[in-house]
């Protein structure tokens, strides 16, 4: 198999970030060649002289273009690219040495046009960092369902971290002109164009994500928002397990007005699931803090995704 790989990133206002994600692509084991595509999207805070810093060290390519978006970016680079297998990465991320080789020893062992890989809290980050991080990836938060074993045949690959083959982007046109939830909409029209998609779970990143609490809420508000637009766009896809942060919010919200009237038992069961929130983090993380702050990114969570999925389905047109 002739897999050349085409990383391909976007980047909005975030040198920073492309500097840590460009020295740990300088650090992989990886053996072949790869080229690396940088699109800026039309930021004020350029990464141009960050990644010149890098040209000696990797085989490098840097754009510039009006602001439009993550995904007419990652098209714009994938239209560019040289590759045979196009894989999408954050700016946010940081690569760990053996993941280009995971990924091409999985696409060697079982060949799809489309993965998607996990993400994971270098041990590095702040304390929100991985709290947030526990929040998006827990079996007790959303099901584990970015990285679960039996999620594998069926796998939605996150734009984050995320394989597709040039044959597949040709055929699909690749990201749509939405503004979140253009990841999943790209799988499902995978699926219809009888593309498969798979989980490689060995090709993790470990992924930064949004530095407040304030930021992660517009993220998950802005998914929420994202779900019932796919739910009328692919009708089949839509189930129920989509309500549950909203029906969670709502819960929480009678049980605290239920109070006032004598009536804790609903408030105490949500006391519980907290509890073993901080529980489970504490023994993942090992950290009391992050193990207390696990507590208050879950409930930004559900309110973030619960609200906007309220708002996109009742109140938008």
């Amino acid at each position: 198999m002739n897999l050349k790989f085409s990383i391909i990133v976007p980047v909005y206002n975030r040198p920073q970030e492309i500097d840590e994600l460009l020295e740990s692509l300088t650090r992989q084991d990886f053996q072949d060649d790869f080229e690396v595509l940088i699109i800026e999207d039309g930021s004020e805070n350029s990464s141009e002289e960050v990644v010149k810093k890098y040209t000696s060290q990797l085989n490098l390519h840097y754009f510039y273009k009006e602001n439009s978006g993550a995904g007419a970016s990652r098209n714009y680079g994938m239209q560019r690219a040289s590759g045979s297998y196009f894989i999408i990465l954050d700016s946010d991320v940081i690569v760990p040495p053996q993941y280009l080789s995971e990924v091409k020893k999985a696409l060697e062992e079982k060949y799809t046009d489309s993965f998607g890989g996990p993400d994971a809290a270098h041990p590095n980050f702040t304390s929100l960092q991985k709290a947030i991080n526990y929040s998006m990836t827990s079996v007790l938060t959303t099901g584990g369902i970015r990285g679960k074993k039996k999620s594998v045949e069926k796998f939605q690959p996150r734009s984050f971290n995320l394989g597709l083959s040039k044959a597949a982007f040709e055929k699909t046109k690749g990201f749509s002109k939405m503004k979140a939830g253009e990841d999943i909409d790209l799988t499902f029209r995978l699926w219809e164009n009888g593309f498969e998609t798979q989980l490689i779970t060995n090709a993790f990143v470990y992924h930064k994500r949004r530095s407040t609490v304030k930021q992660f809420f517009k993220q998950t508000f802005a998914f929420g928002t994202a779900r019932p637009i796919l739910n009328k766009k692919y009708p089949e896809t839509a189930k129920l397990t989509y309500w549950f942060p909203s029906l969670f919010i709502i819960g929480i919200d009678i049980s605290i007005i239920s109070v006032f009237f004598g009536y804790w038992q609903l408030l105490a069961f949500y006391a519980v699931y907290f509890f073993c929130i901080f529980l489970d983090s504490l023994v993942q993380n090992k950290n009391v803090k992050v193990a207390l702050l696990s507590i208050i990114t879950t409930i930004t969570q559900f309110y973030g995704y619960g609200l906007g999925f309220l708002e996109s389905k009742f109140l938008k047109k």
